[in-house]
């Protein structure tokens, strides 16, 4: 005569999960779910406020238009920069050769500028850099702009 083991008969298996892991553990509420949902929501309205911004007011913005090789000692780089009217800003313009070494470089400085002088209010002006170069230059850029402390 065989008898059966006593443990598999004495709890359902799911009785007997339960107690080892714990319950099944509840799902949120459809409350709870939307206030997740709504905090994403300004969260991510608050970041793209924060990124359109801080974009808008940069202290000084640059946009490259244009370079020329006058010859192999020498290219134009032609270039905008923006900024406040009455700041005075420094920008780093480079040259390059076809492997991309800096062939020539210069810091130049962009003064105040008079208000009446764009239909911008003076924000935006046209500037053009002559850089000596080291070997032929097959490209022209503004590295970067910055203002300048008028305190120092």
């Amino acid at each position: 005569m065989t008898s059966e083991d006593p443990s598999a008969t004495e709890f359902p298996a799911s009785n007997s999960l339960a107690n080892r892991y714990g319950g099944q553990k509840r799902g949120l509420s459809r409350k709870a779910k939307r206030n997740i949902v709504i905090g994403a929501l300004v969260v991510g309205i608050g970041f793209a406020a924060y990124v359109a911004t801080g974009s808008a007011t940069a202290p000084v913005t640059f946009k490259d238009i244009g370079y020329s090789t006058v010859d192999g000692t020498q290219a134009e780089v032609d270039y905008q920069v923006s900024k406040s009217p009455s700041a005075t800003a420094k920008c780093a313009i480079k040259a390059m050769d076809s492997k991309f070494a800096v062939v020539g470089w210069k810091v130049v400085e962009i003064g105040p500028n008079n208000p009446e002088q764009d239909a911008d209010g003076g924000r935006t002006t046209a500037q053009r850099t002559v850089l000596a170069t080291e070997s032929p230059a097959v490209s022209g850029v503004v590295d970067n702009c910055w203002i300048v402390d008028s305190g120092k």
